[in-house]
C-alpha cells in the first residue's frame, strides 16, 4: 500500500490508508488509546479500540513514546471536533523505532535549552507552523516576481568589498586575496538589471554586528529586486503590491498555521495596497509631538519606528531621508538635494523596517563624487562605475528581509524562531 500524507487524508474519507509518522503525544481511557500523530505535512489523531485490533497491535501502541517512529494503517473518518477535521480509526501499527527519553517534553523549557535542541524543537506544532508560513512567503515572493516580468539572478556570496561601505563584514581569505561574506547583492543586481531589465535575487546575507536585539540575526535571507527605467514613485508602488501579495497569500494558504500561532488575522487582512506615506520631516514632527527629542539629521531607532507605526493600521513608508546617513548610491531629490529618493517600509505592531529601497544615482559624475566622499576603493568598485559609463538609465530597487517579514506575519516576539537554524551573536550550534 502506498503511503498517504496526513494533509491528503481528506481525499480518502472512508478508505483505508497507511501513513509514515511520528507519535507526538498519546492518552488512554482504558480500552481506547488516542495517538496524536504527525508526518511533517500535518497532525491527525489515531484511535485504537482494544476490541477492534489484534492483541499485538494493542501492545505495540502501548509501547509508543513521544517521537517514536511508525507506520500506521487505518480508516479515515470525518471528525469536526478535531483541528484537522479528520481522524484515523487504527487497524494496524508497525513500529520503526522507539524513541527513549526525548529531550523536549510537553512541559515548559527555557529558551536556551530549546535553542540547544533546535534540531528537535522544529518538530513542535508552533515551530512547524512558522516554517510552513516561511515556505509560503518564499513561494509568494517567487510567484509575484515570476508573473511580473522579473528574472531570478544569483549574486555572489564571496565579495571583494562591502555593498554600503560598512565594516560589519565577515572576513575570509580567497586564496591570496581578502574576501568577505556578502551583506547585500544589490550592486550586482544593478548590473543584472542593465542586462535583463527587471531582476531579483533571493539568498543569504551576513552582518557581523554584535547585536542582541529581537530583530537581528547574523545570517539572514534577503529578497532584492532591481529595476531599470523605474523611478522612486514606481518603486514604491511595486513594493506595496509585492507586500500585499505576500500577506494575502499567507492568509489564503496558511489559515491552520496562523490559528496554531493564535495570530490575530484581522490585522493582516487590512494589509492591501496602497500604503500610507510620510516624509522623514513629517516623521520627525510626529515624534516631537509624542515627546521624543530627536534632532533632524539623525536616523530612527526601534522605539521611533514603533511609535510612528502606531499611527497607521497598515505598513507605512517613510520617505526622503537625509542624504548624510544614507548609502552612497541613493539618488538625491533634484528639488532638495539634502534628502534622497528613498523609503523604508515600517511594519505595524512594532516589527520595524521590513524593506529599505531607493532610486539609485545614474549620473556618472555624481557617482564619482560619492566614491571620493565615502573614500571607496575604486579598484574594487571599478565595475560598478562602468554601469554609469555605458548606457546609464534611471533605476531603482529595494531589499526585503525575509526573517523580519516572517516575524511580523506570524506575530512572533523574536526573530530567532523565523529561520530553521538561527545564527545569533553567541550561537553557532546546532
Amino acid at each position: 500500500m502506498e503511503l498517504c500524507a496526513i494533509r491528503n487524508v481528506k481525499d480518502h474519507v472512508g478508505q483505508t490508508v497507511k501513513i509514515g509518522c511520528w507519535l507526538y503525544n498519546k492518552r488512554s481511557s482504558g480500552k481506547i488509546q488516542f495517538l496524536q500523530l504527525r508526518d511533517g505535512s500535518g497532525f491527525i489523531q489515531g484511535v485504537l479500540v482494544k476490541a477492534e485490533v489484534s492483541e499485538e497491535d494493542w501492545t505495540q501502541a502501548g509501547k509508543l513514546t513521544q517521537e517514536s517512529s511508525l507506520y500506521i494503517t487505518g480508516t479515515v473518518r470525518v471528525d469536526e471536533r478535531s483541528q484537522s477535521g479528520y481522524e484515523l480509526t487504527v487497524s494496524r501499527i508497525e513500529i520503526i523505532q522507539i524513541a527513549n527519553e526525548y529531550p523536549i517534553t510537553p512541559k515548559e523549557h527555557g529558551v536556551d535549552y530549546l535553542m540547544d535542541h533546535r534540531h528537535l524543537w522544529l518538530r513542535s506544532p508552533r515551530q512547524r507552523a512558522i516554517m510552513v508560513i516561511r515556505a509560503q512567503i518564499i513561494r509568494a515572493v517567487q510567484q509575484y516576481f515570476d508573473t511580473n516580468g522579473f528574472y531570478l539572478v544569483d549574486p555572489p556570496i564571496l565579495t571583494p568589498s562591502s555593498c554600503e561601505g560598512t565594516t560589519n563584514l565577515f572576513h575570509t581569505k580567497y586564496f591570496d586575496e581578502d574576501a568577505y561574506l556578502t551583506q547585500s547583492g544589490q550592486l550586482y543586481m544593478e548590473a543584472a538589471a542593465m542586462a535583463l531589465g527587471r531582476v531579483y535575487s533571493f539568498g543569504p546575507t551576513f552582518r557581523a554586528e554584535k547585536s542582541k536585539t529581537r530583530r537581528h540575526l547574523i545570517e539572514f535571507w534577503m529578497i532584492e529586486p532591481e529595476m531599470a527605467f523605474v523611478d522612486h514613485e514606481e518603486n514604491l508602488r511595486v513594493q506595496e503590491q509585492f507586500v500585499s501579495h505576500i500577506v494575502q497569500s499567507v492568509l489564503e494558504f496558511c489559515p491552520k498555521e496562523l490559528q496554531t500561532l493564535e495570530r490575530d488575522i484581522t490585522k493582516l487582512q487590512n494589509v492591501k495596497a496602497p500604503f500610507p506615506r510620510i516624509t522623514y520631516d513629517q516623521a520627525i514632527e510626529l515624534l516631537h509631538e509624542k515627546g521624543f527629542d530627536l534632532p533632524w539629521g539623525e536616523d530612527f531607532g526601534a522605539p521611533h519606528e514603533t511609535e510612528i507605526a502606531k499611527n497607521f493600521d497598515k505598513p507605512v513608508f517613510i520617505t526622503h531621508y537625509p542624504t548624510s546617513f544614507k548609502a552612497f548610491y541613493m539618488k538625491p531629490d533634484p528639488e532638495r538635494p539634502e534628502v534622497v529618493l528613498c523609503a523604508d517600509l515600517i511594519a505595524p505592531e512594532g516589527y520595524g523596517e521590513i524593506i529599505g529601497g531607493s532610486q539609485r544615482i545614474d549620473d556618472p559624475e555624481l557617482m564619482q563624487e560619492r566614491f571620493e566622499e565615502h573614500e571607496l576603493a575604486e579598484d574594487a568598485y571599478r565595475w560598478y562605475l562602468d554601469l554609469r559609463k555605458y548606457g546609464t538609465v534611471p533605476h531603482s530597487g529595494f531589499g526585503l528581509g525575509l526573517e523580519r517579514t516572517v516575524a511580523w506575519i506570524c506575530g512572533l516576539e523574536h526573530v530567532r524562531e523565523t529561520i530553521p537554524f538561527p545564527r545569533l551573536l553567541n550561537r553557532l550550534y546546532p
